[in-house]
């Protein structure tokens, strides 16, 4: 799993920071690409990294304001002008469908594959055998739902050389081994999983939270989770404003991840105002409250690191 940032601006662009947009690389996973908000010209972003636009599997907006999803129906035509015949799962806010559809008729865009339209609401919104997320309703001035992705733990790993030494025979012997459960052979003899698998990976978490107020929510949300991305258009000196403009300051989203006790924190969707040279005190007064904590760009790359179990950023 990687984590590429396409947009970690707020509001507008800017020459530092394109509009909101993240990219959740599941190719080893599931051989697919999840995209969360969409900001407008996400897919020029696109074009400067490895994503194929055909390789996007689920879309998820977490609002309808427009450096949220101004960038979503040109991804949409781009995405069928190069092939794309997959379905797409789009997830987001009950007016979202309208929008897309309504944005597609005018300009007469035509597609050449499914949008499947999933009207998000707190609680479990996909689960399959691999993966879950679940939505929660956050604090923003109009509904807004924060993200948490988890990966389930992988399956024990069959040591095949060592089952055969016990005399396991080809067929579901193996299969019910690997699945954590103990066989009796035809001679009548147990072994159990454990003697011939290694230990199960566990899967990651992922909280990614869109633009909020600090509230229990994000919290929630962001319990134990390796990977916290956290809005932050406003500082300390500024938190006036957030709690106004129902946003959160970078001091907000440390004490957001601290809370949860979650790994590392990503702040994104830094307001125009603060410029690079403002980023190293930025960075000071979070990480006061949270050690494991940066500030993202755009084009940062961050993995998941299954043997160490944490999340690092990729040069």
């Amino acid at each position: 799993m990687q984590v590429v940032f396409l947009g970690t601006g707020a509001g507008m662009p800017s020459k530092q920071r394109n509009t909101s947009a993240l990219a959740l690389k599941l190719l080893e996973e599931r051989g697919t690409v999840w995209l969360f908000d969409c900001g407008e010209a996400v897919q020029h972003q696109i074009l400067r990294t490895s994503i194929k636009p055909r390789k996007v599997e689920k879309i998820f907006i977490s609002h309808m304001h427009g450096d949220h999803l101004f960038g979503l129906p040109g991804l949409l035509g781009s995405r069928s002008f190069q092939g794309g015949e997959e379905p797409l799962d789009l997830y987001g806010p009950k007016d979202l469908k309208e929008y897309v559809e309504m944005t597609l008729r005018l300009s007469r865009t035509h597609l050449t594959y499914p949008i499947h339209f999933h009207e998000v609401s707190e609680g479990i919104v996909f689960e399959d055998d691999t993966m879950k997320v679940e939505a929660g309703l956050l604090e923003h001035v109009i509904p807004t739902y924060g993200f948490r992705i988890e990966q389930k733990d992988l399956l024990p790993k069959l040591d095949i050389d060592k089952a055969r030494e016990l005399g396991v025979p080809k067929g579901p012997l193996l299969a019910k081994l690997k699945a954590g459960e103990s066989v009796v052979l035809p001679d009548g003899s147990l072994v159990e999983s454990e003697q011939v698998t290694e230990a199960a990976q566990k899967g990651f978490t992922v909280s990614i939270l869109g633009d909020t107020r600090l509230c229990n929510k994000s919290v929630e949300l962001s319990r134990e989770a390796h990977l916290v991305v956290h809005e932050a258009t406003f500082d300390g000196e500024t938190k006036k404003l957030a709690k106004e403009y129902g946003h959160s300051t970078t001091l907000d989203a440390a004490s957001v991840a601290s809370t949860a006790n979650a790994g590392k924190l990503l702040v994104n969707h830094l307001s125009a105002r603060f410029m690079p040279e403002d980023e190293k005190g930025l960075l000071a007064a979070m990480r006061q409250i949270h050690p494991n904590a940066d500030i993202a760009h755009d084009f940062d790359e961050y993995g998941w690191n299954k043997k160490e179990h944490r999340i690092m950023k990729l040069e």
